[in-house]
């Protein structure tokens, strides 16, 4: 299931950006000469305090490699100083070596972990959040009798997992997030009778989970408290023999493999508090497991599984739990049953994907559940309509909810006005549904509110201004509630997931009304959402031009206002933007030229294809071109309106010059004009005689 490393979750802590630079003084009078033949540690039996700075190099007997790593600037170690008193070493009263600690300390390079084999009384080392590589050789451990803690989490080591056995002093194993490959050895855990904490999570171990876990040695894993194997290739099914892990605590096992049903046994693991097996391929119906005997079980992750039945009614009596995640469970069917009420911490709930029926009895139950404040339902009640006011009479629940997400559900219907009621509403996403009419004015008022998502629906009617107003948009404020989901949000594909922030203050301000019929022009003031990061308008009816003031949105990272019909030019104040990533404004009317000399030239043509009249980089035509075309179509609009004056001009001289030339002889010449008046006359007494 899991495609390899975590890296959004696992990138190794380097705190200092420095190059490896050896300390010459430093490794001749403290590491030697890097020969580890050289030294005999187990020769030296009694070494006082005082004679230490001429003998410390035989009790650090580390390869010249690694020594140079050790001595970068970053540890500030001085050969001039007793190494007992370095940061990060730990000494004995005999001045024997018992604890490395160097995490978080930028080391970078090759590390040969052999290399610490002659620290025969190391009982803690800990390298983790470094940048360190290289891999673990068979005769590690047998060498490190007294070890009891080893953590080189969070770097860069790989290689598969040492044959060895640890020594039986082993507490804490801690691998995680590293490139480590290959099978679990299932004879690494025969002796490990005082191992509390098993982390291999975030590599790509792959075959099964080790029998010896639960069968072989199983009574000597009793104090095993964690076991991580989160994101790794692991196969096969969860052993059977789980249960007599009777002090298990922790049990991640999500984003692997495993098939299978549940084992029954797992339910006596009583003390278990965590409990995560999502996104597997467990299958089996889901009601059979007694959740009950968990009684202090605080998380549950079921998702991302085939699970089969109706929703679990034992996990009611589970009433410790903080979260419960069963989505995307497509066969898994049911209602939210009231006795969910009785969990009265309940502050994560995730059932999207699963056939769930009846939107408006769940609202109306979970909406007193008083300390829920993440409710994810999409993609679960198919075709139903939203519930609507009437259905939400004296409507007072849902008080401490941060987010709300129904979408996918095909709802019909328009945005309620309960949901103006939930002033602790920090995001809401009902995209992709059948929702139409106009967007509710109020929406801009709930007061934490700085997600919004209604893409892919029937919404109608203009941008409402009082959108730009949200005030968590508007201010230069950090989140004073810093919500941290008890379980981590995952996007599909479950092959390629991506993982999101835990923190909801991490989560970028967003307007998303993306493919709606949303008409009229983008309202100016849009400039108003200092604190807007991601803005979609796409595939809408919006008219007119963008306008100046989304070049006021300085934090903009994302901006879609393609497939609309809006006109004029790109305005050139949007060069301010230094933020996008992403930028489309393709199937416009947008003319003009783009912008030079801006980031704006960094995108791909296709953000602007679509605009016959636009011009200049990235695309290939240039303005000249354009400039060309709209002079000759231009000069031939100029001509056909040149002639139509000059139409009447003619007409006018005409009339004057015939009128001129008639009437002008009769007023100058008497002769013409006697004769002209005797005609008339002539004509007159014709026609009198005719009638």
């Amino acid at each position: 299931m899991a495609s390899g490393l975590n890296h959004s979750t696992c990138s190794p802590t380097i705190l200092t950006q420095t190059a490896i630079r050896p300390i010459n003084l430093a490794l001749k009078s403290i590491f030697g000469s890097g020969s580890r033949g050289e030294v005999d540690a187990g020769s030296i039996v009694d070494t006082s305090r005082s004679s230490w700075l001429s003998v410390r190099n035989r009790f650090i007997p580390i390869d010249s490699a690694f020594a140079r790593t050790l001595s970068s600037s970053p540890l500030n170690w001085s050969s001039l100083v007793d190494c007992c008193h370095w940061n990060g070493i730990t000494c004995n009263q005999e001045g024997r070596v018992i604890h490395l600690l160097l995490p978080s300390k930028g080391l970078k390079g090759g590390m040969f972990v052999s290399s610490l084999e002659n620290l025969t009384h190391l009982t803690h080392l800990n390298l983790s959040h470094n940048s360190l590589h290289g891999t673990l050789e068979t005769k590690f451990f047998p060498s490190l009798n007294c070890l009891e803690i080893f953590d080189l989490s969070y770097n860069l080591f790989s290689g598969k997992f040492p044959f060895s056995i640890p020594p039986k002093s082993i507490q804490t194993i801690d691998l995680s997030c590293n490139y480590f490959h290959g099978a679990i050895p299932s004879s690494f855990f025969q002796q490990a009778w005082n191992l509390t904490s098993f982390n291999v999570s975030n590599n790509t171990f792959s075959g099964p989970i080790p029998s010896s876990i639960c069968l072989r040695s199983i009574t000597n894993l009793t104090h095993l408290t964690i076991l991580d194997l989160f994101y790794n290739h692991l196969s096969g099914v969860i052993p059977l023999n789980f249960g007599k892990l009777s002090k298990l605590k922790f049990m991640n096992l999500g984003f692997n493999s495993l098939q299978g049903n549940l084992p029954p046994s797992l339910m006596n693991c009583t003390n278990l508090v965590e409990l995560h097996l999502g996104f597997n391929y467990l299958e089996g119906d889901v009601t059979k497991p007694n959740f009950s005997k968990l009684s202090h079980l605080s998380k549950l992750d079921l998702g991302g599984n085939n699970f089969t039945g109706i929703l679990p009614i034992s996990l009611y009596s589970c009433r410790s739990l903080k979260a419960i995640r069963l989505s995307v469970n497509p066969y898994l069917k049911g209602q939210v049953h009231p006795e969910i009420l009785s969990l009265k911490s309940l502050s994560f709930l995730s059932l999207g994907s699963v056939q769930l029926t009846n939107i408006t009895g769940a609202i109306k139950i979970l909406m007193r559940c008083k300390s829920l404040h993440a409710l994810f339902l999409a993609s679960s009640f198919s075709g139903e309509a939203m519930p609507t006011d009437d259905d939400m009479v004296d409507f007072h629940g849902f008080q401490n909810l941060r987010v709300l997400s129904l979408g996918g559900c095909g709802i019909v219907g328009q945005i309620p006005g309960w949901l103006s009621n939930l002033k602790n509403l920090e995001m809401l996403y009902l995209g992709f549904n059948q929702i139409s009419g106009s967007i509710p004015s109020w929406l801009g008022t709930l007061p934490k509110l700085f997600f919004v998502s209604l893409s892919s629906n029937q919404i109608s009617g203009e941008f409402p201004k009082q959108l730009c107003s949200l005030p968590m948009l508007m201010m230069d404020e950090s989140r004073l509630d810093d919500y941290e989901f008890e379980l981590p949000l995952i996007s599909l594909p479950i092959k390629n997931p991506r993982f999101w922030p835990r923190r909801l203050s991490n989560f970028p301000g967003t307007i998303d009304l993306g493919l709606n019929n949303i008409s009229g022009s983008i309202p100016t003031e849009i400039g108003q959402l200092l604190f807007l990061r991601e803005l979609y308008l796409n595939s809408n009816n919006f008219l007119g031009d963008i306008p100046d003031q989304i070049s006021d949105l300085k934090y903009l990272e994302v901006l879609n206002l393609s497939t609309n019909h809006l006109s004029g030019k790109i305005p050139w104040s949007m060069a301010s933007l230094n933020f996008l990533r992403e930028f489309n404004v393709s199937y416009n009317n947008i003319e003009g030229q783009i912008p030079k000399g801006t980031q704006l030239q960094s995108f791909n043509a296709s953000a602007f294809e679509g605009n016959p009249k636009l011009c200049g980089a990235p695309l290939p035509n240039e303005c000249k071109e354009i400039e060309a075309d709209n002079k000759n179509d231009n000069q031939d609009a100029n001509n056909e309106s040149d002639e139509l004056p000059w139409f009447y001009f003619f007409a006018t001289l005409g009339f004057i010059v015939g009128f001129w030339g008639v009437c002008g002889t009769l007023v100058l010449k008497k002769t013409w004009r006697h004769t002209y008046f005797q005609f008339l006359d002539n004509v007159q007494d014709l026609l009198y005689v005719k009638t």
